[in-house]
């Protein structure tokens, strides 16, 4: 906030220092780029959805559900493969209430998708948990598909209960470390013991920071996995394996160009909300600022951009990101970056996922 006061008071010192970096920099600025080979880092469909595109959220006591449709059209627009996808953003699973409505949700829209796609509560299911065990933001799916109840070997023997239909898992391991394609595995075992349909677990990527260990998306289209890391395989889905997959994911990781590029989305919030606060007598109250610019909504004009940042704030958000991963991309510093706590939030995220599906798989489950 002091920054901010000092940088409108002494506006005759700001716009000479402009003049003088526009000067500096207007020969590179003025040349035309092509941004279209830097592509935003991202396996969640809702990130790539623009603001007028109908999400249909719906609020679960603070759990916010989008459940979208992609057809041909638009599936070609946002390059996501055409039906259904459903996001569930949360605030935290590291306490237990929260993580028990969590999976409560996640688990009733397992259930709903599984039944949309034609698959009954008897049918045959195969889980897949993709992914690095010796990778912490990797884990995700390996550690999942440890919390499951298998049931195969049991129907096997003739001994499965009521209200439990046949599971049975696998942890394929990555290419990396097996030498072979995870798709060509999967579809080994598919072949070998024929299940009606495939649930696949991943770590994710996200172009938002926010959505970082706090979003789960499910979907019926399969997955590629690595394509937010840009270390695509094998897509792994009914057209590759011959059976239904329905994936699952949690985004774990952002990009470096994600954190620079959000940095300057709160900057430039900062900037405008201290502009049009700055003799407010409640600021005098709030420690350090205090304001969490997630949760509040300022609005920044093209001038407050242009104010703050000069050039630059004649971009858009698209514009200001790619042209970031033009900056770090070629010097490899675009890192793939994840939160410090990640080894416990982890652990939690698997308890949701995998005793959510649980629930969701055997009707007479009960955590």
């Amino acid at each position: 906030m002091y920054f901010i006061k000092y940088l409108l008071k002494n506006q005759f010192i700001f716009n000479k220092n402009r003049k003088i970096v526009k000067n500096i920099i207007g020969d590179v600025m003025n040349h035309e780029i092509d941004l279209s080979k830097y592509s935003i880092r991202t396996d969640l469909a809702i990130d790539l959805l623009d603001n007028s595109f109908e999400k249909n959220v719906i609020d679960y006591d603070g759990i916010l559900v989008s459940s979208i449709y992609l057809d041909d059209e638009k599936s070609s627009l946002f390059s996501k493969k055409k039906g259904n996808y459903i996001t569930i953003g949360f605030d935290d699973v590291t306490d237990s209430f929260n993580q028990k409505k969590v999976m409560s949700v996640f688990c009733d829209h397992v259930r709903k998708l599984l039944s949309d796609i034609g698959i009954g509560q008897s049918d045959f299911c195969l889980v897949v948990g993709l992914g690095n065990f010796n990778s912490t933001p990797d884990s995700l799916g390996p550690g999942s598909v440890d919390k499951l109840v298998v049931t195969n070997h049991l129907y096997n023997l003739g001994d499965l209960d009521d209200g439990f239909r046949r599971v049975c898992s696998i942890n394929p391991g990555v290419t990396g470390t097996t030498g072979i394609e995870t798709c060509d595995i999967i579809k080994g075992i598919v072949d070998k013991i024929n299940p009606d349909f495939l649930i696949v677990i991943d770590a994710l990527a996200s172009s938002s920071l926010e959505r970082v260990n706090k979003t789960i998306q499910i979907t019926d289209t399969g997955i590629h996995p690595g394509s937010g890391i840009g270390n695509t395989r094998k897509e792994i889905s009914v057209e590759t394996i011959g059976k239904p997959v329905i994936a699952i994911g949690v985004p774990t990781t952002v990009d470096a160009v994600t954190i620079v590029s959000d940095t300057i989305n709160f900057m430039e919030k900062h900037f405008s909300y201290a502009k049009n606060n700055i003799d407010n007598p409640i600021n005098k109250l709030i420690v350090n600022g205090g304001i969490n610019y997630l949760k509040k909504d300022v609005f920044v004009s093209k001038s407050d951009k242009k104010e703050l940042l000069g050039l630059v704030g004649n971009l858009s958000d698209v514009e200001v990101r790619k042209l970031i991963s033009e900056v770090l991309t070629p010097v490899g510093y675009n890192f793939m970056v994840t939160p410090k706590e990640i080894d416990f939030v982890i652990s939690k995220l698997c308890d949701v996922i995998g005793n959510g599906l649980n629930m969701a798989l055997h009707s007479n489950y009960k955590v």
